[in-house]
């Protein structure tokens, strides 16, 4: 069963293109990135980058017998894809640095699928020394046929805009 939590469709705003400090963020609000394709390349480098040679990466054989419909790309690699997109997208949050995760890999990712990330803002709360906040993302990974392959949450340290402290 999911229980990540999800924006009120109704009372959250959808936040446009822009740069946005924490005291200029609410609770519920929520935007979602662009999309990228997972290759062959990506998967492969991963695995080199990480030392995860794990055959169910590497070995369609073994993926298969191990009930995939081929190899998959490692959990890792959806989770840092997606943290990319968050990154490079036209919404664009002042951080600082990415203070946790609160992770679940829900279904495989396979090579050639197209993911994305739907965001929204959890929670918030300033930090002692009032020119920053912390904020809690809530995020879905989707992918082409609309399924959730990765969720959860990451906490961001945020600066506050200028006319925030």
């Amino acid at each position: 069963m999911d229980t990540t939590p999800q924006p009120a469709a109704d009372t959250g705003r959808q936040l446009p293109a822009g740069e946005y400090a924490f005291d200029q963020l609410e609770p519920g609000d929520w935007y979602e990135t662009a999309g990228v394709t997972v290759t062959e390349a990506h998967i492969v480098g991963f695995a080199g980058l990480t030392g995860d040679l794990f055959d169910v990466h590497m070995d369609e054989q073994f993926a298969r017998e191990a009930g995939f419909p081929g190899r998959i790309a490692h959990g890792l690699l959806g989770l840092a894809m997606a943290d990319g997109l968050k990154t490079r997208c036209s919404v664009r949050l002042l951080g600082i640095a990415t203070l946790g995760w609160n992770w679940s890999f829900r279904a495989a990712l396979l090579p050639n699928d197209r993911i994305h990330a739907r965001l929204w803002v959890v929670a918030k709360r300033t930090t002692r020394r009032g020119d920053r906040g912390i904020v809690t993302l809530g995020m879905r990974v989707v992918n082409q046929r609309g399924e959730t392959i990765q969720d959860g949450e990451t906490q961001l340290l945020i600066r506050m805009s200028a006319a925030g402290h």
